[in-house]
């Protein structure tokens, strides 16, 4: 069994503390074989907000982590550090590679930078990057379980959140489905959800999902959802699509316990057969 924890816009410059320490028990706990942190890392992008960011990612210890920018990654009141180096104070944190990968015998993850300088929220995706993907993807191992990173998201479940969609996700998602992607993570809207996107975009090569997660850290929170990880777990137990499992939990921050609790899991079939998934609540 391979496990993923998938932590989105934490927004370090508005973390809630009590949050981060809760955060950091439920790492130790899982000991995830990665953890995936998809865009909004900063509030503003300062240098201590990157610090901080950094001090939370050394505290998970050996746990390795991929790291993509998210649109509060880059500058905002900074205009000439926007132009000339949107991602210094990012890179600084985090290493000079923008689009890092982590592959293992059972997984094969792959970061993509869908942030633009020229662009104040809104993420684009480009041919290129699409092609790069796709090549990777084109290479993985059968057993291994292929999951695409971005920023914004590629698809919603809700008609005010399409403003946020990703700029050039029809060509994305349908490349990626043939090279075998099976998820897509995103966060951006802060908004929690699993979506199959076979029975979204029409005509897709073979099932694939939009794997949205809520804000990690920040006080900035959406409604009445708290703060919001996603664990995923994927068995590689046996061969071909027919024997990988995957399941995606929802694990919401406890105001009442000062922990994170497991709200929701959906056991996501993969592969080509016809679509399927069962979504079950704990409890």
């Amino acid at each position: 069994m391979t496990l993923l924890l998938q932590i989105s816009d934490t927004h370090f410059g508005t973390e809630r503390p009590q949050v981060v320490a809760a955060l950091l028990r439920l790492a130790d706990a899982l000991a995830p074989d990665l953890a995936v942190f998809s865009g909004d890392i900063t509030q503003r992008a300062r240098k201590r907000q990157f610090a901080a960011a950094r001090t939370f990612v050394d505290a998970l210890g050996a746990t390795p982590v991929l790291v993509v920018p998210g649109n509060h990654d880059i500058p905002l009141f900074n205009p000439l550090a926007r132009l000339f180096y949107p991602y210094a104070n990012h890179q600084r944190a985090f290493g000079a590679d923008l689009e890092p990968a982590f592959e293992s015998p059972e997984l094969l993850v792959l970061g993509v930078n869908t942030t633009r300088a020229y662009r104040h929220k809104d993420g684009e995706v480009s041919m290129q990057q699409v092609k790069r993907v796709a090549a990777r993807l084109e290479a993985a191992s059968a057993a291994q379980l292929r999951v695409v990173v971005t920023h914004q998201p590629v698809a919603v479940t809700r008609t005010q959140d399409e403003k946020n969609l990703l700029h050039g996700r029809e060509r994305a998602v349908q490349r990626w489905a043939r090279a075998g992607a099976d998820l897509i993570l995103g966060g951006h809207i802060h908004l929690p959800y699993v979506l199959p996107l076979h029975d979204t975009f029409a005509g897709l090569a073979r099932r694939m999902w939009a794997v949205q997660a809520g804000t990690a850290l920040s006080s900035r929170t959406r409604g009445t959802i708290d703060n919001s990880v996603n664990v995923i777990r994927h068995d590689e137990s046996g061969a071909g699509d027919s024997a990988r499992r995957t399941t995606v939990e929802r694990w919401d921050y406890s105001e009442a316990s000062e922990a994170f609790e497991l709200i929701a899991r959906h056991d996501l079939a993969l592969g080509v057969a016809q679509p399927a998934v069962a979504v079950t609540t704990p409890g």
